[in-house]
């Protein structure tokens, strides 16, 4: 007999030995088995909650090439580094995990259990965190078992951690001690939660913090600054305290130069006062500052000298506080030459507008609504503006003379437009043949002195394809009701044409607005009846505004279709016939209702909704008695 291997059994053999090699690679080149059980255990945790798990998890030897787990190392067995388990849960069963799973991943860096709300660490708590010694990166926002802060006792031990978020977690008394410890702390993020009391000055003197996120808490009080000859400046490049309760004066000069690596500041909604510091400005690497919504009094002082370099400053917010006076002055916006936005709104600086501040380099959004400044828009056919522009924006004010929209040719980039409110300013918008160069998202034209013919013979606004907001209100505009508007490829988010002497009837196209949510129309002379297909037509409204028109017919039953409805009003016009039940009990949402002053039959329902603020039903001959 022959002593040779039949070619069958030889191929089978050598089949079986690949595989054995194949496992025993995958064996000494993938993850721990450790680490391997640990992530199938957490699996197993997610399955008795009742919740989806990822699908790649239990497939294969590897858990390195599982989805949401990146490992470190090559050659040999590799071990877990990143694990990101945020939005693994999403309700249904409690998700209830045995934190002591995660003393498997000895060379854990990164660890991500974000937005499992409602979830529960367990007995243990984060204690057991604490073996991890290499963790670098921890995020627990949008976890609610985190209420109770004193689970955070063991943070303090965590000495390797460099960023640590903390938001959305509804937590009460911050365990400043704990956090004293982090002296490696590169990001800090504690925003929207319950903190309240003085802000506490550890945080502040972190020595290697970079980012300090405190928004949406109740700290009180001032920004706490106590300085010493010898203290090096803090190494802090964003602080974010906007929506506090925080108060007084802003930091003095000195106070400010412990501050002096700061890039980002904001403190918004806030209720600081007094004045602003001129040394803000000579900061040398600041970038944003955001002092909005809060009481600040004065002007915008700046006081550069000759041979000063520009400040660094890219955004200056300071809208909705209590400034006054002219604003600076050519000079002095020049040391402001590399601002991008400038917004100075609902304040009370008056005087003229500097036409330098249309010519500045880098300037791309510009907002001085809501002053007192007076006189002409300082453009002409030969002004140089500003290439980088996008947004203008200089509503309620006295301003006055001329602005030709053909002025604005060279502006590429010009995407917002909002001249509202300037009843002595005369806009022309209209130029026959003339396709300007940009497309507009927003225009807001309401009760300027507006060429009456705009929407008559709507040469410009057929230009503009990319509307979202489109304001004409109040300005007495003839014409036919502008249906056009409603075309296969419009991006009309919010409509208003109320007050003006528009005529004809509604006819939209026959392509649905799903992006139009706001549409008033309230005091023209519109007529005809609403079509029968108006809410699938427009199934996104929430604010419909029909008010003070000649509509008549009745009130089409698809209108109930658009669920969303918040405000909806067809008083007085002469709409007639059953008045839809469905109108009472398809808008959870309504807050605003009134179709009084029309001649609407039917009984109304004993309930109404409780979302309800405002009804007004008289005049009309509707029957029963409701409850709120």
């Amino acid at each position: 007999m022959s002593n040779r291997i039949p070619w069958e059994r030889f191929f089978l053999l050598s089949h079986v030995l690949c595989v054995l090699i194949s496992n025993i690679h995958h064996a000494s080149h993938g993850c721990s088995v450790e680490e391997r059980a640990a992530l199938m255990e957490i699996r197993s945790s997610l399955v008795r909650a009742g919740t989806a798990v990822p699908d790649s998890w239990g497939r294969g030897g590897d858990c390195c090439s599982w989805e949401r787990v990146n490992c470190s190392g090559s050659g040999g067995t590799r071990r877990v580094s990143h694990l990101d388990l945020s939005n693994l849960y999403y309700g249904g069963h409690y998700w209830s995990f045995n934190m002591t799973v995660f003393s498997a991943f000895s060379e854990l860096q990164f660890l991500d259990l974000s937005s499992n709300h409602p979830s529960s660490l367990g007995s243990d708590g984060l204690v057991v965190l604490l073996n991890l010694t290499k963790l670098q990166q921890l995020n627990l926002s949008g976890n609610y078992w985190l209420e109770d802060s004193s689970i955070l006792a063991p943070i303090g031990e965590l000495v390797s951690l460099q960023v640590l978020d903390l938001n959305f977690n509804q937590m009460r008394n911050l365990p400043v001690a704990a956090f004293g410890n982090l002296t490696n702390m590169r990001e800090l993020f504690l925003s929207h939660n319950e903190f309240d009391g003085s802000l506490p000055k550890t945080l502040l003197v972190l020595p290697h913090l970079k980012i300090l996120d405190l928004s949406g808490n109740s700290f009180d009080g001032g920004i706490p600054i106590s300085l010493s000859s010898v203290e090096e400046p803090a190494s802090l490049e964003v602080l974010n305290l906007n929506y506090n309760l925080m108060s007084g004066d802003l930091p003095t000069e000195q106070e400010f130069r412990y501050l002096r690596n700061i890039r980002e500041l904001r403190l918004s909604f806030n209720q600081f006062s007094g004045n602003l510091s001129a040394f803000l400005f000579s900061l040398p690497h600041f970038k944003i500052l955001d002092l909005s919504w809060n009481s600040l009094v004065e002007g915008i002082p700046i006081s550069p000298s000759s041979d000063e370099e520009p400040a660094s400053v890219e955004v200056l917010n300071l809208s909705n506080n209590k400034m006054s006076g002219a604003l600076p002055t050519e000079q002095e916006f020049r040391y402001l030459r590399n601002i991008r936005e400038l917004d100075l709104s609902l304040n009370q600086f008056s005087g003229n507008l500097s036409a330098f501040l249309f010519s500045l380099p880098h300037i791309e959004q510009l907002d001085l609504s809501g002053n007192l400044f007076e006189g002409p828009i300082p453009i002409s056919l030969s002004s140089n503006l500003s290439l980088s522009l996008k947004s203008l924006r200089f509503s309620q004010n006295n301003l006055s003379g001329k602005l030709s929209f053909y002025w604005l040719r060279n502006l590429t980039k010009l995407e917002e437009i909002d001249l509202s409110e300037n009843t002595n300013l005369v806009v022309h918008v209209n130029i026959p043949g003339w396709v300007p160069p940009f497309q507009l998202k927003r225009l807001a034209l309401s009760g300027c002195d507006l060429d009456r013919a705009i929407i008559k013979e709507p040469h410009f606004l057929r230009t503009q394809l990319h509307l979202e907001e489109l304001d004409l209100s109040n300005n007495n505009l003839s014409g036919s009701m502008p249906n056009w508007l409603f075309r296969k490829e419009a991006t009309l988010v919010d409509l208003s044409l109320g007050n003006n002497s528009l005529s004809g009837s509604l006819d939209p196209t026959g392509h649905p607005q799903t992006a139009l949510q706001s549409m008033i129309i309230s005091n023209n002379h519109i007529t005809g009846q609403l079509p029968v297909g108006f809410g699938s037509m427009f199934p996104c409204l929430s604010t419909l505004a029909f008010s003070d028109n000649n509509f008549y017919g009745q009130i089409p039953m698809s209108l109930c279709h658009i669920n969303r409805m918040r405000l909806l009003d067809l008083s007085n016009n002469h709409f007639s016939g059953e008045l839809p039940a469905c109108v009472f009990t398809d808008f959870p949402d309504m807050q605003i209702f009134s179709i009084s002053n029309n001649q609407l039959e039917g009984t109304l329902p004993r309930l109404l909704s409780g979302s309800l603020v405002i009804m007004s039903l008289y005049d009309n001959k509707l029957f029963g008695n409701q409850e709120a």
